[in-house]
């Protein structure tokens, strides 16, 4: 999978305004500009992700009181895909042409998910079947007429069990909280207005910028668990 950002979005700035007409507009279908959602959404997740790593970073070498379901853990890559999170919402659109409202069912799905299984943090090796899943359901739920789960599957990168698989344990560890009412709805926009408010304006290069951060991260983190081994061993 490519790891760079598109091109055609680079440079473009993110009003409130902006991003408030972009979800509440159905024409993507018919052309090819990328939902300006994406870019918030994207980069939510990955300063989420960044948060969580320094946690995490914080917590090398010490046990820690978290206790995470096991159940959770089908979620986790042996290996954290070479892809940033920008990039892989591209690619779901790009293939499957998911409207705006997709993503934001998406986004519920995700903050209900987290909220259900509080051991649960996103991460590299998890963030990415995480998207993948949300958005097939959030599409199952939003959209009229959808793709097949083996579809979802091949643009994820994912065998078709084991998408088949995320979806069950997704559905249940959520407790099959599917449902989003309009005020639920608007609530969830309103938090992306606020996230492009308080930046004044997104840009792409943002989340790039976490996406090297992230990696930096895992890569202190790395460092100081190789020195607490060879201390212990």
């Amino acid at each position: 999978m490519a790891t760079s950002s598109s091109s055609s979005s680079s440079s473009i700035a993110i009003s409130p305004r902006k991003l408030r007409s972009d979800l509440y507009s159905y024409s993507y279908k018919n052309d090819g500009n990328n939902p300006l959602v994406i870019t918030v959404l994207a980069s939510l997740i990955e300063r989420t992700m960044v948060r969580n790593e320094r946690i995490d970073a914080k917590n090398c070498g010490r046990r820690t009181l978290r206790q995470r379901d096991f159940r959770s853990k089908v979620f986790d890559c042996r290996e954290a895909p070479d892809m940033t999170v920008q990039c892989y919402l591209e690619r779901i659109f790009r293939y499957t042409k998911a409207g705006p409202s997709v993503y934001v069912v998406a986004y519920v799905y995700i903050d209900r998910f987290c909220e259900a299984n509080p051991g649960f943090r996103i991460t590299a090796r998890n963030v990415h079947r995480l998207l993948i899943t949300t958005m097939m359901v959030a599409s199952k739920y939003v959209e009229d007429m959808n793709y097949r789960n083996s579809y979802f599957a091949r643009v994820g990168g994912l065998t078709t069990k084991e998408l088949n698989k995320l979806e069950v344990e997704l559905l249940f560890l959520m407790g099959f909280k599917l449902h989003v009412n309009v005020s639920v709805f608007e609530s969830y926009c309103s938090h992306l207005e606020r996230e492009v408010s308080i930046g004044g304006g997104y840009h792409i290069e943002r989340t790039i910028r976490c996406a090297e951060e992230i990696k930096s991260r895992q890569s202190e983190a790395q460092r100081i668990y190789n020195q607490i081994a060879r201390i212990l061993l």
